[in-house]
């Protein structure tokens, strides 16, 4: 066994005096409240990953012709290189119908409790399979996606080698299957927080720790907390006074829609924060454009506090930097129609 020098040991244990100078309370109190973005992204229970199926989930992700008018793809209301959204107040579907809600990011959904605003999807999965057959968004049926895909032909090739093994792989629960997968990998990680969070003091600016202080002890991290800062709970939109009808329409309750249940009117799904400066226009409604305008409805509304101008820019300062690494993600070439493909239906 070498042993190490004195002069070694004596850089190692600087290092570690260093490392642990580094621990700051605000730190420590971060790293117990928030957990950084992995580099690599987790597996989906039941649905295991292969550069196969994300080849495959990318393919139909791009692809229009899941729609019937063959106009409209995932990547329409939900857009790889422009924060994983279409930077609309309510997206665009079928026949120029205008969706009822903001389109949430598809950045980092998978460490999301659930999917969609009211949480009316369980994961990614069954989130991939919604918009599809929604007659407001794509306005396709599950029969009539799987009558597509078989009329082009290069796709059970795909299918086949994404599903090996399986006697009918090309079937709609694999569709979503490796749609989910796909979207699973757009992750964005190595976020200037995720840096502090992992012990690099200098990765925040004094104003940007300053604003997260104020984050933490405003009570922001009531609700934004965790992997993604948000997505893993459901809270109502007005804890302490309900914004104007200009922000919370009162015709959407939220996740009463789903359960039926009277105290969940006007209750959503916390949104997460990830990227929130490159996913404007804010809430569930798209009705608030600027990020300082939206922190200033939050401490009203679910804080009760009137922050002030300089909190509120503070706060702004902090959550940009949950900015992290974009998904690098290349075009895929999508197996051609022919003439036996069904063709769109305007």
């Amino acid at each position: 066994m070498r042993v190490k020098s004195s002069a070694t040991l004596a850089v190692l244990g600087l290092a570690m005096a260093c490392q642990a100078w580094t621990q700051t309370p605000l730190m420590k109190q971060a790293q117990g409240l928030f957990k950084p973005i992995p580099s690599s992204p987790p597996a989906l229970p039941g649905n295991a990953a292969s550069p196969a199926k994300v080849a495959l989930g990318k393919a139909l992700y791009f692809d229009p012709r899941l729609s019937e008018s063959h106009a409209i793809s995932c990547n329409s209301c939900h857009m790889v290189g422009m924060g994983g959204v279409d930077l609309q107040e309510t997206s665009l579907g079928h026949r120029w119908q205008r969706g009822g809600r903001n389109a949430p990011t598809v950045y980092n959904a998978v460490f999301d409790t659930a999917q969609f605003w009211d949480g009316r999807a369980k994961d990614l999965e069954q989130q991939a399979g919604g918009p599809m057959v929604n007659p407001v968004e794509m306005d396709s049926t599950e029969a009539h996606v799987i009558e597509q895909l078989r009329g082009i032909p290069g796709y059970q090739a795909l299918f086949d080698k994404a599903f090996p093994g399986e006697k009918n792989s090309l079937s709609f629960e694999n569709v979503r299957k490796a749609i989910a997968v796909f979207e699973a990998t757009l992750i964005t990680p190595n976020a200037p927080f995720d840096h502090y969070l992992r012990g690099d003091d200098k990765a925040l600016d004094a104003t940007q720790k300053e604003g997260l202080s104020v984050f933490i002890n405003s009570g922001c991290v009531g609700c934004h907390s965790g992997i993604n800062l948000g997505g893993d709970k459901y809270a109502p939109f007005g804890v302490v006074e309900r914004p104007g009808a200009e922000i919370l329409p009162v015709g959407d309750k939220g996740r009463f829609a789903v359960t039926k249940t009277v105290s969940d009117e006007y209750v959503f799904r916390v949104p997460p924060l990830r990227n929130i400066a490159l996913t404007a226009p804010y809430f569930h409604s798209g009705k608030v454009w600027d990020l300082r305008q939206a922190v200033g409805v939050m401490g009203g509304t679910q804080l009760g506090k009137s922050l002030s101008d300089d909190e509120i820019l503070k706060i702004e300062a902090f959550l940009r930097t949950l900015t992290g690494d974009q998904p690098a993600v290349t075009l895929p070439a999508l197996p051609p129609s022919v003439i036996a493909t069904p063709t769109p239906k305007p």
